[in-house]
């Protein structure tokens, strides 16, 4: 997903929902801010004294991993690593290698369907930081002009060195992992710090930790796209030392002769998928991993998408366009963290 994904909504569903299992608890610490293009929160069960200084270790962490990840930043270390000469070994920071790792590995599990050298097709879709919106597909020419440039398995990797080979003009774009990452280190800030109950949300990724003083741990629906629908079709989940990442299609595009391209692409086709499949929620240990897989199932779609979460066990619930509205389908996995 997109940095801005998802969070102005989930933070407004976010909040009714602790508001009202708060009645009963004690005033939880709220901190808040804006990074990485979007906002971010955190609720946690600490010493009012503590707001300030929590507030600005996590906006300092914020600030590194942004000026490492960031496509938007000309002098990140990701755009340091995309302006390298061929044959360069970039040395990256731990953070950065960490992602990037991750992402190598899962661009291999889903055969490509996930790909963090996606940048060029983001760009010739009108999607990346240089490029300019567009109001119609680009030619089939610039799309494979594009893909000669992607292809996670020309990476290599120096774990050693935590060095990345820049084979020749391959770009990177972590922004479908570095949310959950980020929402990671702030999580295990807290745990640093000695904070025992939170949750932190970036961007519609989040990560819980802990049960509230009344014993109940964190509920957190699964947003629902279609606004109209009633309250009571809400799928809640209940999260306590979990995490949770999601991936939509429906929010960034654009309609040209009465199709609609996504900004979701298939680095397979080097297109805007085309299936029922509107957005996906992983349910995991780690934020960053939840982020990517959700990515990865909105790219494979509602069947092999569905066969792939099944296969590795991913809690997982898929919201699907019909021509009805929208349906829910969760993997055997998922129903361990639902709740309704």
């Amino acid at each position: 997903m997109t940095f801005s994904a998802f969070a102005t909504r989930y933070a407004m569903r976010l909040l009714g929902l602790l508001l009202l299992a708060g009645c009963s608890t004690p005033e939880p610490l709220r901190l808040h801010g804006e990074s990485m293009g979007t906002t971010w929160q955190v609720t946690a069960y600490a010493e009012a004294s503590r707001a300030s200084d929590l507030q600005s270790r996590i906006e300092a962490q914020l600030e590194t991993l942004v000026a490492q990840m960031s496509a938007w930043e000309p002098d990140s270390d990701l755009n340091r690593f995309n302006r390298a000469p061929a044959g360069t070994w970039v040395t990256l920071p731990a953070e950065l290698f960490v992602v990037v790792e991750h992402a190598i590995a899962l661009a291999g599990q889903t055969g490509g369907a996930y790909d963090p050298t996606i940048a060029p097709l983001v760009a010739v879709w009108g999607f990346g930081p240089d490029g300019q919106p567009r109001t119609r597909p680009p030619s089939a020419d610039d799309i494979a002009t594009a893909m000669v440039r992607t292809g996670a398995s020309r990476l290599q990797l120096d774990s050693a060195q935590r060095q990345l080979l820049q084979p020749g003009d391959m770009q990177l774009d972590v922004n479908s992992l570095a949310p959950g990452f980020a929402v990671d280190t702030i999580a295990q800030l807290l745990d640093d710090a000695g904070v025992e109950v939170f949750l932190v949300e970036l961007g519609g990724e989040m990560r819980a930790r802990g049960h509230k003083p009344d014993g109940t741990p964190w509920r957190i629906a699964v947003e629902r796209l279609n606004l109209a629908a009633r309250s009571d079709d809400d799928v809640i989940i209940a999260l306590s030392d979990t995490a949770l990442g999601t991936s939509g299609d429906y929010r960034v595009g654009f309609v040209h002769e009465g199709r609609r391209y996504s900004h979701t692409i298939d680095p397979r086709s080097g297109e805007p998928v085309q299936h029922a499949l509107a957005a996906v929620t992983v349910v995991g240990s780690s934020a960053m991993a939840a982020d990517a897989r959700a990515a990865a199932l909105m790219v494979l779609g509602p069947v092999d998408g569905m066969a792939f979460a099944r296969a590795h066990d991913l809690a997982a619930v898929f919201t699907l366009r019909t021509a009805d509205g929208y349906q829910r389908l969760g993997t055997p996995a998922f129903e361990r963290y639902r709740t309704r």
